[in-house]
């Protein structure tokens, strides 16, 4: 302080007190107090002016540390009162330890602080959190109890305080610990117990990086910031004890609903499919009852892919196939369908089982109606041996009878005969398989809106075709579900397409022996399990087919060529009979044709194009050149005047 500064403040003041009053009034530090006295003696004051400032410099040193006190303890107290008001509010344990450290660190005023929590499982210590420190071998120390100050503070449950960590025998010192100490370059540390009751959980330390005595009054305060930890550490493990209590009893309360959830949904499904059952419901009400129950499209399939509707059968529950469920509909071994779930992958045990039930229901039902359905069936079967046996030629009679049957002789039908693949040892098995044949073939007439009968030890179908179909996938398509329904491969022969069947009833008997021409075709042929129809055995079909339709085959094996020659007045027909004639070689054929051999080139590979790049493979020559001649024998082909030579 300037002399003329300290002579201003004694005059307005006039005593001792006055500079010192100035110098507690602005905070300033101890060294400024000798500064009174120094000017004092300086400008040689009397020796009682001397001793007063002295007495006076004394009494403010006491004063400035008696203030310095009091705010440092204020301090303390308000750094107590928000870190007891951060674990009122728990949220986070972690944050309220670090705010702990941090306050502790901050009022001590030391270069580190950390805090450390028992390990039961370990039977040690180790770092939760840290404040100031730098060397990560240090934040992960562990301490065995006993060993270094914070494992014998752990294990006495007393406070300890070192000033120099070092040169302090009275604990335990290791390698792994002095080395996690020395990287962090603490020399005096103080550590305090957590203690929970008569436990102690952990230990709160304050440490510096030089040689340091830390003050009882400092010591307390780190003891107050330890108990408000452990406070935290327990409000914590209560919280998550709470915390799981109430989610154990949430998980009881959830199965508790679910259970009740499931007895009312069972009950619902018992109910609402019993109430199907008693008001004469089909299967296909139960189809629609449990897609509303399940959130879902339920439908009844006739068929379904087979290896899961064997692992459903076999197994009597719901598998799943892809993003469906099958559940497979069976009387005895006989399987009648599935009830198929789309499109829902995921599907929990108590779905399950209702889908379960409703096939369950289904089958039930099936049964139920087979008694009726039999009847029917039989007069399916009268009605269709009647047409076979071209009895009661009264069409309008014939249309009365197949309408009550829900057919009609107006549409365009195919006759199909089938039979199983081979037959039994014993008599009594063979007959079994017969009946089941016919009952599968009966149950798919009904569906279909068609007619069956059991003849010449097989079963006979008149099925209506639906626009765009053709009686080969007719046929293929009641060989695959015959052949599901009974377990055993079953061979389907099919007519061309007949129509009027009631004006003209002659003509089911006709198809009849043109289907079971093409099922004798397939059979020898190996073919068993197969469907077909004549158009399918190429000109071999002629032979089977009762019509024999010849333009038919010429249609269907050159008819691109005979198409294109009349449109462009070409001459690709007569080259074909040439290139054939002569032994399917080009420079014979431009002989004969009296064109260059560039020109029967083009024309063959025009031909090429039209019939498929296979067209010269032995069965196709055959099939081709048959067809040929039956066209140019049909007097269709055009006269040598129109054509060209081209």
């Amino acid at each position: 302080m300037s002399r003329d500064h300290v002579q201003s403040a004694e005059r307005p003041v006039g005593s001792a007190e006055a500079p010192f009053l100035e110098l507690l009034a602005r905070g300033a530090s101890a060294d400024a107090y000798e500064q009174p006295v120094l000017i004092a003696r300086a400008e040689g004051r009397p020796a009682e002016r001397i001793t007063a400032l002295e007495e006076a410099k004394v009494l403010a040193l006491r004063v400035r540390s008696e203030l310095e006190g009091r705010r440092r303890r204020e301090a303390e107290l308000s750094a107590l009162f928000e870190t007891a008001h951060d674990l009122a509010g728990l949220r986070d344990l972690d944050a309220v330890l670090r705010a702990i450290v941090q306050r502790a660190r901050s009022l001590l005023g030391t270069d580190v602080a950390y805090l450390s929590l028992n390990d039961p499982a370990r039977g040690d210590t180790y770092m939760r959190v840290t404040e100031g420190s730098v060397a990560a071998r240090f934040q992960q120390l562990r301490l065995g109890m006993g060993e270094g100050l914070g494992g014998l503070v752990a294990q006495t449950s007393r406070p300890y305080v070192t000033d120099d960590y070092f040169k302090d025998d009275r604990f335990q010192h290791t390698l792994a610990i002095d080395a996690g100490v020395r990287d962090e370059g603490l020399v005096a540390i103080l550590g305090v117990p957590l203690t929970l009751g008569h436990h102690v959980i952990g230990v709160l330390f304050a440490a510096d990086r030089r040689a340091r005595v830390f003050e009882r009054e400092q010591i307390a305060l780190l003891g107050s910031f330890a108990a408000l930890a452990a406070a935290a550490i327990d409000t914590a493990n209560l919280l998550t004890e709470t915390r799981s209590a109430l989610t154990e009893l949430e998980r009881a309360n959830a199965i508790i609903r679910d259970h009740s959830g499931v007895i009312e949904r069972a009950s619902d499904v018992h109910d609402r499919l019993a109430e199907l059952v008693l008001r004469g419901g089909g299967v296909h009400d139960v189809a629609a009852a449990v897609s509303e129950i399940l959130d879902g499209r339920v439908e009844f399939a006739e068929t379904a892919p087979a290896e899961a509707l064997e692992s459903s059968r076999a197994e009597g529950h719901a598998v799943r196939h892809k993003d469906d469920w099958i559940a497979a509909v069976a009387a005895g071994g006989e399987l009648l369908g599935a009830l198929v779930l789309r499109g829902r992958p995921g599907l929990d045990p108590v779905d399950q089982r209702t889908l379960e039930r409703a096939a369950m229901v289904t089958s039930l039902l099936l049964l139920a109606r087979r008694s009726a359905a039999e009847a029917e069936q039989r007069v399916r079967g009268e009605l269709l041996d009647d047409l076979l046996d071209v009895r009661d030629h009264d069409p309008r009679l014939l249309r009365e009878r197949a309408a009550r049957l829900h057919a009609d002789l107006d549409a365009t039908h195919v006759v199909l005969a089938a039979r199983l693949d081979g037959s039994a040892a014993d008599a009594d098995l063979e007959a079994a398989a017969r009946r089941r044949l016919w009952s599968a073939a009966s149950h798919l007439a009904a569906t279909r809106h068609g007619l069956a009968a059991a003849r010449d030890g097989g079963t006979v179908l008149l099925l209506p075709l639906t626009e765009g179909d053709t009686a080969t996938e007719l046929a293929r398509r009641t060989a695959g579900h015959l052949g599901t329904a009974v377990h055993e491969a079953v061979t389907v022969g099919a007519s061309a397409p007949v129509r009027d069947l009631a004006a003209q009833p002659d003509t089911v008997a006709a198809a009849y022996e043109e289907g079971r021409r093409c099922l004798e075709t397939l059979r020898l042929l190996g073919r068993s399990g197969d469907g077909a129809a004549a158009q399918d055995f190429g000109f071999l079909g002629l032979l089977l087919a009762g019509d024999r339709d010849i333009q038919g085959f010429v249609e269907r094996t050159i008819g691109q060529v005979v198409a294109y020659d009349d449109r462009r007045n070409t001459d690709l027909l007569r080259t074909l009979d040439a290139y054939f004639a002569c032994g399917m070689s080009p420079a014979r054929t431009k002989d004969e044709l009296h064109v260059h051999v560039n020109t029967v080139a083009q024309r063959l590979e025009r031909v090429g194009r039209l019939l498929g790049e296979d067209w010269q493979s032995p069965a196709r020559i055959l099939e081709i050149q048959l067809a040929l001649r039956l066209h140019l024998l049909s007097g269709r082909a055009r006269p040598a005047a129109a054509q060209t030579g081209r």
